[in-house]
């Protein structure tokens, strides 16, 4: 199973994650750079990403909880997601996001 990932440099990075982990954390154990200051808990929003558009319709929608903490996040845009509230699994393998500025 893997991940794909746009840094804030703009290259693509594919990372090997494994089932049930959270999108930020595979995202961090690989060493890229993003604070998620809150480990996961959504509650600060600093594990910003945009997913690609072709996996928006894919994935779970957004509850109201990471609804309201994007909405104090920077560079909001409607592909935007926190990497802590998407889980991998087979319906999320092969998924591409792009690093939020900021998370850095």
């Amino acid at each position: 199973m893997h991940l794909l990932v746009t840094d804030h440099d703009g290259q693509e990075h594919e990372l090997e994650a494994l089932e049930g982990w959270r999108v930020m954390e595979v995202i961090r154990d690989w060493g890229l750079s993003m604070k998620a200051e809150c480990g996961g808990a959504c509650a600060c929003a600093t594990c910003h990403v945009y997913v690609d558009n072709e996996w928006v319709d894919r994935l779970v929608p957004p509850s109201e909880d990471e609804i309201e903490k994007l909405d104090e996040a920077f560079f909001v845009e409607p592909n935007s997601r926190l990497a802590c509230q998407i889980l991998m699994g087979a319906d999320t393998n092969g998924l591409k996001v792009r690093l939020a500025p900021g998370t850095d």
